[in-house]
This record gives structure tokens, C-alpha cells and sequence, in this order.
């Protein structure tokens, strides 16, 4: 079994729908826009940020 490397930051959102552009420090990157589809959650390809669909929210809920 392969080792799992962690993401750097983990951020919950409301949405299945975000958009990451790396922050403001050396991680910045140009913005994307991703969809977790049925996850619940997805990893930026530029920085690595994982967002995951918090609890309770609406994975229907759209932009």
C-alpha cells in the first residue's frame, strides 16, 4: 500500500463549486474553478488545497 501524501490546508466550504488561487503568499497560482461532483471534495492542481463539502451543507447548491 502506497503512502498517502496529506494535503497542505484543508478548507470546508458550503459549495461543491470553488475557486482557489493559491492565497496571497508564494502559493499563489492563477484562479481555477472546480467541482467536487459526488466526492464531496477536490484538490486544487496548481497548490494542492483540498476543499471538502462541509457537513450538513447542500451538495446541490450551485453558484
Amino acid at each position: 500500500m502506497a503512502n498517502q501524501i496529506e494535503p497542505p490546508e484543508v478548507i470546508e466550504v458550503q459549495r461543491v463549486q470553488v475557486a482557489c488561487d493559491g492565497g496571497d503568499d508564494a502559493m499563489g497560482h492563477p484562479r481555477v474553478y472546480l467541482n467536487m461532483g459526488d466526492k464531496g471534495f477536490v484538490e486544487c492542481p496548481y497548490c494542492d488545497r483540498r476543499f471538502v463539502l462541509k457537513e450538513g451543507a447542500d451538495a446541490s447548491a450551485g453558484h
